[in-house]
C-alpha cells in the first residue's frame, strides 16, 4: 500500500527522513479494526516525529499521521480516535501513563489502510465529508477539550488564542464563537489575522500587544514566543490552557505573577473517544466545518509536509486517499 513513512529522523533537516512509496499492508490482531482510509491530516505531530521528538529511532520506519476517516472492512463509514489506550485502561484514556498516539507506538493513519483497535473509531456523522471529518481527531479535539473541559469556558467570557494560524488556533476560535464566547485572537502575519476575523475572532492583534482588557482564559499552543504575554493578559484568578509550545518549551515561568493573581495553569494533551464523539455531533448539527488550508492526494505528500514545515498554512492540511 501507499503511505507516507518515517525513515531516519534530523533535527536540522527533518524532511530527509520522509519516504512516500510502498508498505506492507497493516496486520489487523484480534479485537482491532482495519480502516480503509479516504482522507487523512497531517499536524505538527509528524514533523516532531521526523525531529526525533516522542518517536524512538528504534521505532523506525514508522507510518505517520494521527488523523484520518475511511471505511471498515464492512463498508462502515467511520473516524479514528488517535489515543490508544493500553488494554484493560479505564477511563479518560489521556491520563492513561502508557497511552500513545498513532505513529508513536503503532503505525499512523497517513496511508491506504490503518489498523487500531476497534474502540478508537467512532461512526461518521453522513453531513461530514471525508476531509473535514479527517481534520477532528487531533487539533480540532485538542482545542474543543482546552476550551470546555480544562478551560471550563461559558457563553459570554472572553477568551485569546495565541498565534492564530495553526490548525489547533484555528479550531479553538470557530469553536469559541460558535460556544457564545468572546473571542481575540493574535499573530504575527497581517494576513492571519484578517482570516482569523473571517473565522470568527471578534478581535485580533498583533503578537505581544496590548490587549483592552484582561481575558478569562488562554489558550497557549505557541510556548516560548508567547507565554509572558499569555500571562500579563489574564485576569485575576484567570485560565491558562497550553497544549503546545511549537516555538521552544523553555518560557519564563513568571511565578510572582501566578501566585500573587491566583492564576491556573492547564496542560491539555488531546482528548478522549467521548469528547471526539460530542465535537462531532457538534460539527454535525451546527454547520461548523474545520478550515481546509489545501487538499491534495496522498502521493503528494511531500509538497504538504514542505508547507507545513516553512509554518505557510491557515487551518489544515490534508490528504485524500
Amino acid at each position: 500500500m501507499l503511505a507516507v513513512t518515517c525513515t531516519s529522523q534530523s533535527a536540522e533537516d527533518p524532511l530527509s527522513g520522509l519516504t512516500v512509496g510502498d508498505r506492507p499492508e497493516p496486520s489487523v490482531p484480534d479485537g482491532w479494526v482495519r480502516v480503509h482510509l479516504r482522507a487523512a491530516a497531517l499536524n505538527h505531530h509528524d514533523l516532531w516525529s521526523l525531529k526525533g521528538v516522542g518517536l524512538p529511532a528504534d521505532r523506525l520506519p514508522m507510518v505517520l499521521g494521527c488523523d484520518g476517516a475511511g471505511v471498515l472492512d464492512d463498508g462502515t463509514e467511520v473516524v479514528v480516535h488517535a489515543v490508544v489506550s493500553t488494554p484493560g485502561w479505564a477511563g479518560d484514556e489521556t491520563l492513561d501513563p502508557r497511552r500513545s498516539l498513532l505513529s508513536e507506538r503503532y503505525d499512523g493513519t497517513l496511508a491506504e489502510q490503518v489498523a487500531v483497535p476497534a474502540a478508537n473509531v467512532l461512526p461518521k456523522p453522513p453531513a461530514l465529508g471525508w476531509e473535514e471529518a479527517a481534520c477532528l481527531p487531533t487539533a480540532w479535539l485538542t482545542a474543543y477539550r482546552m476550551l470546555f473541559t480544562n478551560g471550563g469556558l461559558r457563553p459570554g467570557q472572553t477568551v485569546l488564542v495565541q498565534g492564530a494560524g495553526g490548525g489547533v488556533a484555528t479550531a479553538a476560535i470557530a469553536l469559541a464563537r460558535a460556544a457564545g464566547l468572546t473571542v481575540w485572537a493574535t499573530s504575527r502575519d497581517e494576513a492571519k489575522r484578517g482570516r482569523a476575523v473571517e473565522l470568527g475572532a471578534h478581535e485580533v492583534f498583533e503578537s505581544g500587544a496590548r490587549l483592552p482588557a484582561k481575558v478569562d482564559a488562554v489558550m497557549e499552543t505557541v510556548g516560548k514566543a508567547t507565554w509572558s504575554h499569555s500571562l500579563r493578559s489574564l485576569r485575576p484568578g484567570g485560565t491558562l490552557v497550553v497544549s503546545g509550545a511549537t516555538s521552544g518549551a523553555d518560557p519564563s515561568a513568571d511565578l510572582n505573577r501566578v501566585f500573587f493573581l491566583q492564576l491556573k495553569v492547564i496542560g491539555s494533551t488531546m482528548g478522549t473517544r467521548e469528547e471526539l464523539r460530542d465535537l462531532l455531533a457538534l460539527c454535525a448539527v451546527s454547520g461548523l466545518r474545520p478550515v481546509i488550508d489545501d487538499a491534495r492526494p496522498l502521493a503528494d505528500a511531500r509538497a504538504s509536509f514542505e508547507r507545513l514545515a516553512a509554518g505557510e498554512v491557515f487551518g489544515k492540511l490534508v490528504l485524500t486517499v
